[in-house]
């Protein structure tokens, strides 16, 4: 019997796909006094960078057809088979509901936006502060590279991205196992379950909907895991979706009183192997880290325990540098400060393309 299906609501409230706990004011009680006490290198004590991207390389398409630009969490540019998509787009200086107090920002961005290229779709996931940049919407919603572009969302997020300037008429909300069409048919988005919640406040948590992505083109096959615990879906997401050339999952603001809706990287792990690991998988790219303090681990933590468990198996990891436009084959960076050991440690053979 299947597991992924439309998303249920009740009482004006949108459901996990499994029963899921999120805290609330009780969490934030057992976690104040720990912030406080923590010893971890929760922000460099270094500067970061700089990091820039050279929006020079856009003029020429990817030679494999497949490239990302990461921008730092989970904000990154993917070009597929000729298609442009901006994946959760994020420029603001905090995480946060004001720019004065709230998670701050590791490393400047790497791209003015107004340097941006034209962009087929704008794809965002859900609605807290770290995926949708209320700042970064209203500038890009004024832009003429995304004076075309289709906003792909979850139920109930367009209303946010109007209000911030976007176009109604440019603006696709989607049902968890809805697909919508870009580019003019070129590429397809469909809509999936995710183990999280929405809200940008505690008092309107649920309202609106979250979604893992796959975004298929004519040749390749990307998972765009969003903000997700672990669930069994993984499994028949790669079984029904599947094989995927790369597979992004979250590894970071992990914590055990927040496992049900962060899974860290020991779960990135689980989730990739029942994805079907290398053979249907493809890379696995570290996503949701290294530009933001939103938990109480070390921000070098979630890629150092996600190295440990790589070392010992035969799958490669895709891990770029921020804002470096890379295409996805081989990849050979450690900006975050780590000295590498082995240099084989996020390289290895593509995914074969479809």
């Amino acid at each position: 019997m299947t597991i992924l299906h439309r998303a249920v609501r009740q009482d004006g409230k949108f459901q996990n796909p499994v029963p899921t706990r999120v805290g609330g004011f009780s969490v934030i009680i057992k976690i104040v006094p720990l912030y406080l006490t923590s010893k971890e290198e929760k922000v460099p004590l270094e500067s970061l960078g700089p990091f820039h991207t050279d929006a020079r390389v856009y003029t020429a398409p990817p030679k494999s057809g497949l490239r990302v630009t990461w921008f730092g969490h989970s904000s990154m540019l993917l070009e597929i088979d000729g298609t442009r998509i901006l994946i959760d787009p994020v420029w603001d200086k905090r995480a946060a509901p004001t720019r004065w107090v709230g998670p701050k920002r590791f490393f400047a961005p790497t791209l003015l936006l107004e340097d941006m290229p034209a962009i087929d779709a704008v794809l965002v996931s859900h609605d807290h502060y770290d995926h949708l940049g209320k700042a970064t919407v209203q500038r890009l919603s004024k832009l003429p590279a995304l004076a075309k572009s289709q906003w792909v969302t979850s139920l109930g997020v367009g209303k946010l991205l109007e209000k911030f300037g976007v176009p109604k008429q440019q603006i696709t909300e989607l049902d968890w196992t809805q697909a919508v069409s870009i580019a003019g048919g070129a590429c397809e988005v469909a809509s999936l379950p995710a183990r999280h919640f929405s809200g940008r406040s505690l008092f309107n948590r649920f309202e609106t909907l979250w979604a893992s992505f796959v975004i298929k083109g004519k040749d390749h096959r990307v998972l765009y895991g969003a903000d997700s615990g672990w669930w069994e879906g993984f499994a028949e997401i790669g079984a029904t979706y599947g094989p995927f050339d790369l597979t992004m999952l979250e590894i970071g603001a992990f914590n055990e009183l927040w496992k049900d809706i962060h899974m860290g990287p020991d779960g990135a792990v689980r989730a990739y192997m029942a994805l079907g690991g290398l053979e249907r998988a493809g890379l696995l790219m570290p996503i949701h880290w290294g530009l933001f303090d939103l938990a109480l681990h070390g921000w070098r933590q979630p890629m150092e325990r996600l190295l440990e468990i790589a070392a010992g198996r035969e799958w490669p990891l895709f891990a770029p540098e921020p804002g470096l436009p890379t295409e996805v084959a081989t990849v050979r960076s450690d900006w975050w400060g780590r000295r590498r050991t082995d240099d084989r440690w996020c390289s290895g053979p593509r995914a074969a393309s479809r």
